[in-house]
């Protein structure tokens, strides 16, 4: 049985500029992808101190992982994204690169975008953790 997902954003609350206040799955199976981080394929980290890079692969590794299991950015029906910044025009940059990047349609759900002072690896930037309604 495919999910049914229905995005909404309810005429009380603010404007956004494209994710989705509500999310809402009908039924079928969930896939919870890891955090992506900017690793290539070795685990060596990708584009160290350049957000952009890290991000391009980011979005390419949440890719791969989305069609491991047969699914496809638009069927993320949650998204988080930790960018280590304070600074809002960064944190706004790196939406806007994530919603251009190959994956960019699955921010148009229930989407969280932090700030952070620090992630995982050494030198990593950002991390987009997934969550995917996967098609029947």
């Amino acid at each position: 049985m495919a999910s049914e997902i229905t995005r909404i954003n309810p005429g009380e609350l603010h404007a956004t500029p494209g994710y989705h206040h509500i999310t809402v799955v009908e039924a079928g199976r969930t896939a919870f992808l890891a955090g992506q981080c900017p690793l290539d394929r070795s685990g060596e980290l990708v584009g160290p101190g350049d957000l952009d890079a890290q991000i391009d692969q980011v979005a390419a590794n949440a890719m791969a992982a989305l069609s491991a299991v047969g699914a496809r950015p638009e069927h993320v029906v949650r998204s988080v994204i930790y960018v280590v910044s304070d600074d809002v025009a960064a944190l706004g940059a790196a939406w806007r690169r994530l919603n251009g990047s190959v994956i960019g349609t699955a921010f148009t759900t229930a989407s969280t975008l932090l700030g952070v002072a620090q992630l995982g690896f050494s030198g990593q930037l950002i991390e987009v953790d997934l969550t995917a309604a996967l098609p029947g």
